[in-house]
């Protein structure tokens, strides 16, 4: 164990003798804590967002044990404790709208109680970005372990991805290829165990842009979750946290902006979701990091995507971790000297390229060699123009080729409910060249931006056998979706931007290559259009209701920022608040 470099945070809680002291101690102790476990021990909170409302999660009361068991080894002592669990699969509108609410559950837990460090403990998407930015705007010695996973999904004898096989097999039946029978029949088969998806979803995406920014130990990203490997990594973060602690090794000195280069670096050779964009500008912004989405095109960009994964490509998690998982892939990059930042620390205690340099590698078809790869340029794209002054994003690994370049005129849907309406009718004036636009869906507009981006497809269209068209929002899309989707459109529709204004039958020009996104109409007419309605009015309706959906639409930020609050950007440490008697 090594020398403790500052006195422990928890000594101002269980520390002394007098009145406070004895309180703080004396309930603890009716867990049937012997007083020797407050005699200068590292307290160490286990943030668990556990729920049988959270699937991905439901078995992380298992792993909080291995947790526990890693940390009274090393000499610490654990305290578990509840977070607000926000589930994609459930949660309504979106787990996106209260992933600040989570942030700010996770922040106040962790000042207002005593604990040296803590181990977060995350899968579902919105879990990994809410604890690390609740956890970054503290400043303690942090730890991520993620719950892994699930086995590969099965379904006539064929392996099958969690969410992509929803969108691809839905689409099937509204073109009549299967039946209703054949698309029920996949439903029990694809989540056959517990865990996270088992594609390149967001979920998989944020344990790998956790790994690779220095937040986990190694493997921690593809370790699926009934593996007994996840609970020996498990009890292995228990033990590394306390030594964090001695070692005084924050958050700060981990979450540095070359950390986040190596992140973006990363989720393009990955083919990572675009939802990551977002949750690495809002961890940053709680560090005091400058990202922008110009980082994303610097870092990015020229990146081959060599993980062969679903949506973009074959195969799933489970063949990434028995590949080699993540650090075979940083390992790839270093040696092509495509890791920006070999030298950027890890919660290990070394730096990225020690722990990855003699990473194993067992199958070049599932992460491929960059000579070889999935997608030439797998970077996120990012495009602006008079649509998007503030920026939009596209995923090119799970895109068409031939759409990246592409003028159509626009086929507008006003929100997702009008789109749901008129997107089956026969009669929709819309035609495969076309280019769908979906407005009103960003952060104020469907109240956390929910993932309806990626829009089906006309029943119509379908029916002449294509399968992907040039689709724009303010929306977002999950993970395990694919298509020439452009998202984030920013400022979005319900904060008065351009989208807003857009009508039937304009004409639209995207162009990945030069980051182009243009609406062919004047700067006047564009005005003139924006002037004759409020596009506001409806979600600053809604927010004069109250609770906590008028605080989010009061103070959530654009896309391009993170989507984070206002008033929560930035790191406001750990100091003590004052006793409680």
């Amino acid at each position: 164990m090594g020398q403790r470099q500052r006195p422990l945070r928890s000594a101002e809680w269980f520390g002394t003798a007098d009145k406070n002291g004895f309180m703080y101690r004396s309930w603890m102790k009716n867990q049937g804590i012997p007083d020797h476990e407050f005699q200068g021990k590292p307290i160490i909170g286990i943030c668990n967002t556990w729920s049988e409302l959270t699937p991905c999660n439901a078995h992380f009361r298992k792993l909080a044990e291995h947790v526990k068991q890693g940390i009274l080894e090393a000499g610490g002592y654990p305290v578990e404790f509840p977070v607000f669990s926000n589930g994609e699969s459930n949660l309504r509108p979106t787990a996106m709208f209260t992933r600040n609410l989570a942030s700010m559950d996770v922040e106040e837990a962790i000042r207002g109680n005593p604990m040296d460090g803590v181990v977060l403990l995350v899968g579902c998407d919105k879990t990994t970005p809410a604890l690390l930015m609740g956890a970054a705007s503290c400043d303690i010695p942090t730890i991520v372990v993620t719950g892994g996973p699930m086995l590969n999904g099965k379904h006539k004898g064929k392996d099958i991805g969690s969410g992509t096989v929803v969108w691809k097999l839905s689409e099937q039946v509204k073109a009549g290829e299967i039946s209703l029978h054949d698309f029920m029949a996949a439903e029990a088969g694809m989540s056959r165990s517990a865990g996270t998806c088992n594609t390149m979803g967001t979920a998989s995406t944020m344990a790998c842009m956790a790994e690779a920014l220095g937040t986990s130990l190694p493997h921690n990203a593809a370790i699926p979750a009934v593996d007994s490997r996840r609970y020996v990594l498990a009890h292995l973060s228990g033990n590394r946290i306390v030594e964090m602690v001695n070692e005084d090794l924050r958050l700060s000195k981990i979450l540095t902006k070359q950390a986040f280069d190596n992140a973006i670096r990363t989720n393009a050779a990955i083919g990572g979701s675009t939802n990551a964009v977002i949750h690495l500008k809002a961890i940053a912004g709680r560090i005091g990091v400058d990202l922008t989405l110009d980082d994303w095109s610097r870092v990015g960009r020229g990146t081959p995507t060599v993980v062969d994964l679903q949506p973009s490509g074959r195969f799933l998690m489970e063949e990434f971790y028995y590949a080699g998982g993540l650090p075979a892939v940083l390992k790839r990059l270093g040696e092509a000297d495509r890791l920006p930042f070999k030298d950027a620390l890890t919660v290990n205690g070394k730096t990225i390229w020690e722990n990855v340099q003699d990473a194993p590698l067992y199958n070049d078809e599932v992460i491929r060699k960059l000579d070889n790869p999935l997608t030439a340029d797998g970077g996120i794209c990012v495009v602006r123009g008079n649509l998007a002054p503030n920026g939009a994003v596209l995923k090119p690994s799970a895109a068409t080729a031939e759409l990246m370049q592409h003028r159509g005129r626009a086929v507008v849907f006003e929100d997702f409910d009008d789109y749901k309406a008129r997107i089956n009718d026969p009669d929709l004036d819309v035609e495969a060249n076309d280019i769908l636009v979906m407005k009103h869906c960003g952060p104020r507009g469907y109240h956390g931006m929910a993932e309806v981006g990626n829009m089906g497809l006309p029943p119509k269209i379908l029916a002449q056998g294509i399968t992907d068209m040039v689709r724009i929002s303010d929306a977002r899309m999950s993970g395990t979706a694919y298509g020439t989707v452009v998202l984030h459109v920013a400022p979005e529709a319900a904060s008065g931007g351009p989208l807003a204004a857009v009508r039937n039958g304009d004409w639209i020009e995207l162009d990945c290559e030069s980051g182009r996104l243009h609406l062919e109409v004047s700067d006047e007419e564009l005005a003139s259009r924006l002037a004759e309605s409020d596009p506001t009015a409806a979600s600053t309706l809604i927010a004069s209701q109250g609770g906590y959906r008028q605080l989010y639409i009061e103070h959530v930020l654009q896309a391009d920022e993170g989507c984070d609050f206002d008033f929560l950007v930035g790191c406001r440490g750990s100091d003590v608040p004052r006793h409680s008697h």
